[in-house]
């Protein structure tokens, strides 16, 4: 039996903006999935600025929800970090889609409201976590188009029980994506998780050490994308 039976811990946030260091976490949610099913948690939170209209366009959640809903982000980011760091403590795999972003804007509330890091509660570096997005651009390079999470729903054939963009539909439709791509793709499962983490770091870089050649070679302005997987913030975009 792979790791793909489980159990899993998807996590996805919907925020503010992009901008790792500093927007901040409106919704978040974690999908904890086995061989029994799935069972979802998610928060809501007040991130004490205003919403731009644009992100809550793309989420749904104006600042006046996130008044009247929203937990105050320190109660509400401990508890998500509180999850995640038991998860990995038992060696259970965090999966996420653009797991860099996650991870970072994660890591980078938590400093803002003095709590610990995820990192130093499990006293290591964050792992093991999967990421569709780098497996799918590994496995499948050369494919044209798009990979947002979208565009690998329909690669992949996952129907949406939701509009994307909602935390916890994304979660579900990430560990969908990842069921099917590893079905497709079998020498992924048979990878212990800790050679998987290691894999992924791998190619991650590759991809964006070409892709920031092939910016420059267009003469493109901006920072391009981060080439460490997992601390590397800079990114064209969340996904």
């Amino acid at each position: 039996m792979t790791w793909t039976a489980g159990p899993l811990l998807g996590f996805d946030t919907e925020t503010t903006g992009v901008d790792v260091a500093n927007d901040r976490i409106v919704t978040a949610a974690l999908v904890r999935r086995d061989a029994t099913g799935s069972d979802v948690r998610t928060w809501i939170i007040n991130p004490g600025v205003p919403i731009p209209a644009e992100a809550a366009a793309i989420h749904g959640v104006t600042t006046e929800m996130a008044q009247a809903q929203g937990a105050a982000p320190a109660q509400a980011l401990d508890e998500i970090a509180a999850a995640l760091a038991r998860a990995l403590h038992d060696g259970v795999p965090v999966v996420a889609f653009n797991a860099t972003f996650d991870i970072c804007i994660l890591e980078a509330e938590l400093a803002r409201h003095g709590l610990v890091s995820l990192a130093d509660r499990i006293g290591r570096e964050v792992s093991p976590v999967i990421d569709p997005l780098v497996l799918d651009r590994a496995v499948d390079r050369y494919r044209r188009g798009k990979r947002k999470l979208v565009d690998l729903c329909e690669v992949y054939g996952v129907g949406g029980d939701g509009d994307l963009h909602n935390a916890d539909v994304d979660v579900l439709a990430t560990l969908d994506v990842l069921a099917a791509m590893t079905a497709r793709h079998p020498s992924l499962a048979e990878l212990e998780l800790t050679a998987l983490h290691a894999f992924q770091a791998v190619e991650h870089t590759k991809w964006a050490v070409n892709f920031n050649s092939w910016r420059e070679s267009k003469g493109l302005d901006g920072p391009g994308a981060g080439e460490s997987w997992l601390s590397d913030h800079r990114q064209i975009g969340a996904l």
